[in-house]
């Protein structure tokens, strides 16, 4: 419960248009202030200023990343049933607020789009440009160990890139399946699984966070290295999750949080590595649970440039240990792809 001064608050820092506005479009995920100056035509300190006041009043929650600060909505508490009362409330279908989403989805493809044309720019260079961190062969291995030996009946690799996760569990499973929005380097990854014989496995093209397979298709997911290029890595974990049949695995590797801000340019990092906890909280929420990390620290001697990757393991409870999360409680989808 909150006492009668929260609550006042809280009403206080929302009943504003351009705060109501800012709610409204959090709602579909978080967002930074870069992207809210876009999305809504106003200044950064007004933005700023704006998001303060709904941070202190308990609406809104702000993590950093780099240079960056995202903000989403209070998930928790009292403070998340009351806020949900107020949003459930609006008329998503305003014109201003229709107008905002709008602006939002391209802010966001733009974005993507930045890492798409990068991975067209060095699809045949990809695997190398790996060797750049720390190195693959010891992040294979604590993947292949976390994650086990199967058999799994399906395998889905989210963000295949060039299928090297395909390649390496080739032993693994009856049928593996990897999704990526980009052609080229789907092309890049059919030459790859080819060449290697492994005719169990096929890529498709498909978005991350609305993949064509039906829910609980998969013994396993992986996303290997593809958090940080997204602008909602949480919505895709929940997507990821709701591939996992009861008992499947899901397996993240991605960088744990640095300071190396040129890989935004670069590299077109969307993030700057990931803290456990928050991955950890993610996949909770998404009603995922048996959920460890594990950091795979460089060598003192593995000189500049080295960074930290971080595997997180998670499981999919069996339907009589399931608890009732949001997602749980959504509509199932249909999707369905021959397999």
């Amino acid at each position: 419960m909150l006492d009668q001064r929260s609550v006042v608050a809280m009403l206080k820092a929302a009943a504003e248009p351009t705060r109501l506005r800012i709610l409204v479009l959090l709602m579909a995920g978080e967002l930074n202030v870069k992207d809210l100056t876009r999305i809504l035509g106003q200044s950064q300190p007004r933005i700023s200023r704006h998001l303060k006041l709904m941070a202190e009043a308990g609406l809104i929650e702000r993590h950093r990343d780099g240079s960056w600060a995202y903000f989403q909505l209070v998930e928790q508490g009292a403070a998340s049933a009351l806020l949900s009362g107020i949003l459930e409330s609006v008329d998503t279908g305003d014109a201003s607020l229709v107008r905002d989403a709008k602006r939002a989805e391209t802010v966001k493809r733009e974005r993507e789009a930045a890492a798409q044309d990068y991975f067209r720019e060095h699809a045949a260079e990809w695997d190398r440009i790996r060797t750049l961190h720390i190195s693959e062969g010891e992040v294979e291995a604590a993947l292949r160990e976390g994650l086990g030996e199967g058999p799994f009946e399906l395998v889905v690799d989210l963000g295949t890139g060039t299928g090297r996760m395909l390649e390496l569990f080739k032993t693994s499973y009856r049928r593996g399946l990897g999704f990526d929005v980009n052609h080229q380097m789907l092309d890049y990854a059919r030459g790859k699984l080819q060449a290697a014989g492994i005719s169990q496995a096929s890529v498709r093209h498909g978005d991350l966070y609305d993949v064509p397979l039906p829910d609980g298709a998969a013994s396993a997911v992986i996303m290997h290295q593809v958090l940080h290029f997204l602008a909602e890595p949480a919505q895709s974990i929940r997507e990821a999750a709701r591939l996992l049949a009861p008992g499947g695995r899901l397996a993240i590797v991605d960088f744990a949080p640095h300071d190396m801000e040129f890989l935004r340019d670069t590299f077109a990092h969307e993030r700057l590595g990931f803290p456990k906890a928050l991955v950890g909280e993610w996949l909770t929420a998404a009603g995922l649970e048996k959920c460890t990390t594990h950091d795979l620290v460089p060598r003192a001697d593995a000189g500049a440039g080295k960074l930290t990757v971080t595997l997180w393991l998670a499981e999919r409870p069996h339907i009589g240990d399931a608890k009732i999360t949001r997602m749980d409680a959504a509509k199932p989808r249909a999707h369905t792809v021959e397999v």
